[in-house]
């Protein structure tokens, strides 16, 4: 590798620096806080519920009007495509994720808003409940979903795979569950907590909470084609 002089490299650092400055200080912070600053160049707002811009609180990511970049259209689908990005809110794009701005204007990104569950009325993503519950020393790998309640709305159920040499048992269930409730409270405390060997998951290894849910369910889990172990969506099926 040749070596670059002194001055030299204070040029390209400095130009570094503004090119930094002018992107809007972008991906400047650390991972678990804001993802980008405000965004000069894109209509982006958070709606709230009934379709009103919020700033310090959780609501839907959202674009005002279109730029180059975005998806036109599914292969052959058109109406699902209107369907999934445009239908909430009048000449609006809804991404699809929950998100944050604050008062500095930073922006943080908080998973997606289809996969969110609602427990007596508070929201609380899938990540935040498996994240609980593999802080447990027994558990490797763990997804959450949302299914009916009757009282809450929405209850959380748990599959949990466990480490190798670790035995379900219903005191571990119960270890699981204080372990979800002293990180996210006593609301979002799980309905059922069920142990398997292998969760579904599509060929790069992201987990398929939908099929998980519908196998859970007993309905239909929709297009399978992405699965990459399909032997597991019959483990969720038969979990204890």
């Amino acid at each position: 590798m040749s070596r670059v002089d002194p001055i030299t490299a204070s040029v390209v650092q400095a130009r570094l620096t503004a090119i930094t400055r002018e992107m809007g200080e972008t991906m400047l912070r650390t991972a678990r806080g804001p993802i980008f600053h405000e965004a000069r160049d894109f209509a982006t707002s958070i709606y709230d519920e009934q379709g009103r811009p919020v700033r310090g609180e959780v609501g839907e990511l959202v674009l005002r009007r279109p730029w180059p970049g975005m998806t036109r259209g599914f292969w052959q689908d058109p109406d699902r495509y209107l369907e999934t990005y445009w239908s909430r809110w009048p000449d609006v794009w809804v991404h699809g994720d929950w998100a944050m701005v604050d008062e500095e204007g930073f922006w943080y990104i908080l998973g997606r808003s289809d996969d969110t569950i609602k427990v007596a009325g508070k929201r609380v993503g899938p990540a935040e409940v498996e994240s609980a519950v593999v802080a447990h020393p027994a558990v490797s790998e763990a997804a959450a979903v949302g299914v009916p309640d009757e009282l809450k709305g929405e209850a959380v159920v748990v599959f949990a795979v466990l480490r190798p040499g670790v035995e379900p048992s219903d005191a571990l269930r119960r270890e699981i569950r204080s372990t979800v409730v002293a990180a996210l409270g006593k609301t979002l405390e799980p309905r059922e907590v069920r142990f398997v060997r292998d969760l579904p998951k599509t060929r790069n290894a992201k987990i398929m909470r939908r099929v998980i849910r519908a196998a859970y369910l007993g309905t239909d889990p929709g297009d399978l084609s992405s699965l990459e172990n399909p032997q597991a969506v019959e483990e969720v099926r038969t979990a204890i």
